[in-house]
């Protein structure tokens, strides 16, 4: 058994409805969820939109290898209306599920890296897995999740919606 931390992520479409069906099928098709963080709303990060993003942090314990996580994510986004990039750009979207974190492991592949390269610089990413497990060190930077959120140089408004 294997303990994964997702970042869930959208900004068009309803955006509540569309993260409470992902983490559904996440339950069925991936593991048991067996804690997530609130929803929080964010605005846009490294792109210029209107709309704002939604992000929850979901951490579940599954049999499939990180691999096999990927390919899973990617099939709910898809089936979540998530279109393919038509750009190398940052751009809104329905859905978006990132895999921070695989228990302890570190995997450099060309279409998977694990931890999430850029979960440091991201506060919409780091307050939401603060808010779960604070004390989760980087197997990389060595550092906690409290340390790497008040060493972020983002400072974008994370706001926890009630």
């Amino acid at each position: 058994m294997s303990t994964v931390y997702l970042l869930l992520g959208g900004n068009r479409g309803d955006t509540e409805k569309i993260l409470s069906r992902a983490s559904g099928l996440i339950e069925q098709r991936i593991g048991l969820i067996f804690s997530s963080s609130s929803v929080y709303k964010s605005s846009p990060w490294g792109f210029e939109d209107s709309q704002w993003f939604l992000n929850q942090v979901l951490v579940v314990e599954t049999f499939f290898s990180a691999r096999e996580v990927l390919e899973n994510t990617q099939l709910i986004e898809k089936e979540l209306g998530r279109k393919k990039k038509t750009t190398t750009h940052y751009e809104g979207r329905l859905i978006d599920i990132d895999i921070l974190f695989f228990d302890n492991s570190v995997i450099d592949e060309p279409d998977l890296e694990i931890p999430h390269p850029r979960l440091h610089q991201r506060r919409f990413t780091l307050v939401p897995l603060a808010e779960v497990i604070p004390e989760l060190k980087h197997p990389q930077l060595n550092k906690n999740i409290r340390t790497l959120l008040e060493e972020c140089p983002d400072n974008s408004d994370v706001l926890k919606l009630l």
